[in-house]
């Protein structure tokens, strides 16, 4: 066995499942060239080692060719390009999930063509169908809300139909998927969020929405929403160049989420058919799903959907050994990773410890706030909160009694840096160095370094440091204060 050919190499083994928006090139009611754009995104995913690949709304068809979508030819045209891909998948690892107008009891439905491995595991129909300003999907197509066990032909099978299904990989456990189309996220009560609480840690939405000034945003704002409020992953793929732009445009917008995070976005108004890949962490989806029992209290509030949504179960075939990680690792992975994000979460977080300290200062009545000072970040930054809440409640900074304790390590520079910071803030300084002390109580529980041997253990650490707190304490009971902590 290769070093890098152990199953540990494998990011499948720790709950990774590789997602990708596509946006394929398309033309108006061209289904032939429609399939040929969905084949061509399907194979790059394909050799990216992609597990799960979300096209556009209508992918086969396009979206905007108003009447033309009735038309017998172009619905018996889009039934056989299906064929054709679905025959294509058999060659192909990812899972695609297409958009087409399909028909139905004498209905046509807009739909999501779940694709793998040479079947069509299910069909589901659009929700919501928008009829206001410039949308008129009731003109064409029957909603699919309360179409559950039920079943549809496709490709010369009978598969299910409906919005109670969801997709579930045998093989890897936390590949778990539901879909939604374009304006079911837009709705109070999205269906996605139903399919969350029945088990999909991944949420699929197959777009058209056309672009307009501050679109892009709104999708960024719902998509993110959808992936917290859901705890899962939401991965959305809108219509790009290509389609008709008669009385609207599209710019191919391609985002993931994941617990609300960001985790990739697509070009906008590329030209050319575009794949934006990124690694799902499902393990982490679904350890935060345990933790949140409200989630598991809403689901049971919503009837238990697990309990009627329909599992189709698949083997998924995928790119197995060490195929890299699609990801960026944060360096800092506790703070945000944007700038103006990072600058308001410190505001924030300054401000809600000003806030806090200066509830205590009044319910204690204290004359004082004593902290230690040893020149370091955490003693700066509460002295920084100290002296804000002093400013605000009007007390003087002199309030603020700082002590710098030297030890047996304490160099001049930082002992001089801590002067310098308690000068520089206007408050009450002191020194008092703890050596003799330290020294005296060493002595008295007979450590080694008391007898000259340079022995510098957690003993000889924490008698310093337990001596400092102690002379923080005293000093505060006899100034009528409290202590500030600087852990």
């Amino acid at each position: 066995m290769s070093e890098n050919s152990h199953p540990f190499f494998d990011m499948h083994e720790h709950g990774f499942v590789r997602v990708a928006t596509a946006t394929p090139c398309s033309r108006p009611a061209d289904v032939a060239y429609n399939t040929a754009g969905v084949l061509a995104e399907a194979e790059k995913a394909h050799a990216a080692g992609v597990d799960l690949v979300v096209f556009p709304e209508l992918t086969l068809s396009s979206y905007a060719i108003d009447d033309l979508l009735l038309q017998h030819a172009l619905i018996e045209r889009v039934e056989q390009a299906l064929a054709e891909v679905v025959a294509a998948s058999a060659d192909l690892n990812p899972v695609l999930v297409v958009g087409a107008p399909l028909r139905r009891a004498d209905k046509l439905y807009n739909c999501a063509v779940v694709i793998a491995g040479g079947q069509v595991l299910g069909v589901v129909p659009k929700s919501f169908l928008p009829n206001y300003r410039e949308f008129y999907e009731k003109r064409h197509f029957a909603h699919g809300r309360g179409c559950t066990d039920l079943w549809i032909g496709v490709a010369g099978e009978e598969v299910p139909f409906g919005t109670d299904l969801i997709f579930a990989a045998a093989n890897l456990p936390g590949f778990r998927f539901g879909v939604e189309i374009c304006e079911d996220f837009w709705a109070p009560v999205p269906p996605g969020m139903q399919a969350a609480m029945a088990g999909a840690l991944i949420l699929c939405n197959l777009s058209a929405s056309p672009v307009t000034i501050g679109r892009a945003d709104d999708r960024h704002l719902h998509c993110r929403s959808s992936a917290s409020r859901a705890i899962a992953a939401y991965v959305y793929s809108a219509s790009g160049h290509g389609e008709s732009t008669t009385d609207l445009a599209w710019d191919g917008q391609g985002v993931i989420y994941e617990m609300g995070d960001l985790l990739a976005q697509s070009a906008r108004f590329d030209r050319s058919g575009e794949l934006c890949v990124v690694d799902i962490d499902t393990d982490r989806i679904a350890a935060e799903r345990l933790r949140n029992q409200t989630f598991a209290d809403a689901a049971e509030w919503a009837g238990r959907p697990e309990d009627s949504y329909r599992r189709i179960v698949f083997e998924h075939a995928y790119a197995p050994g060490d195929i890299g990680l699609v990801r960026a690792i944060r360096r800092f992975p506790f703070v945000p990773d944007r700038p103006d994000k990072l600058d308001e979460d410190c505001y924030e977080a300054f401000n809600i410890q000003v806030d806090a300290l200066m509830r205590r200062i009044e319910a204690t009545g204290a004359k004082s706030l004593v902290i230690g000072i040893s020149g370091g970040l955490d003693s700066t930054h509460a002295l920084i909160v100290a002296a804000k809440a002093c400013d605000r409640l009007g007390l003087p900074r002199t309030t603020i009694r700082g002590y710098t304790m030297p030890g047996f390590g304490t160099s001049d520079h930082t002992k001089g840096n801590a002067h310098r910071l308690m000068a520089a803030m206007e408050i009450t300084a002191g020194e008092i160095d703890i050596t003799p002390a330290a020294r005296r109580m060493l002595e008295d529980i007979g450590h080694a370094f008391a007898q000259g041997e340079p022995v510098h253990d957690v003993t000889f650490e924490n008698v310093q440091a337990g001596l400092r707190t102690d002379y923080l304490f005293r000093l505060a009971g006899q100034h009528g204060g409290f202590v500030i902590g600087t852990g």
